[in-house]
């Protein structure tokens, strides 16, 4: 069974945010650092060269296979900031519809600026994933 190929590291968050050249998508990337660590209550990790995550979940598939990954995270993309809303947005479509300008995939959120979305919208959004996630996951 392969194993999931994006796992936390040693490498420094502080660091990789300070990386960032765009100052905007550096001041954004802060911004939602911050609410993620409001929702999780947690610390930043890397997970893999470029996704700063929080907290730990176990899953496990139908197919027997299993890992641990994060409970929420985001990525600052070149092309968007990339924020992982891992309970998906099947459940906050009210939230949704008054967040602002995004694009999504099955559970990324992608924002061109932070200025684009509502960021008090934005925050209840993240905090309702990592509460789902609490209660259909292990977490840690």
């Amino acid at each position: 069974m392969p194993e999931n190929k994006t796992k936390a590291t040693k490498a420094s968050v502080t660091e990789f945010i300070n990386s960032i050249e765009d100052r905007q998508k550096r001041a954004d990337a802060r911004k939602v650092a911050a609410m993620m660590r409001k929702a999780t209550g947690k610390r930043a990790k890397m997970w893999g060269p470029s996704i700063v995550g929080y907290g730990t979940y176990h899953y496990q598939y139908a197919s027997g296979r299993e890992g641990d990954f994060m409970i929420a995270g985001f990525s600052p993309r070149r092309q968007a900031l990339t924020v992982y809303i891992l309970a998906g947005f099947g459940r906050f479509d009210a939230l949704m519809a008054k967040l602002g300008k995004y694009k999504t995939g099955k559970s990324c959120l992608y924002i061109k600026r932070l200025s684009d979305v509502d960021e008090k919208i934005l925050e209840k959004l993240i905090d309702g994933s990592v509460k789902y996630m609490r209660k259909n996951y292990e977490t840690w």
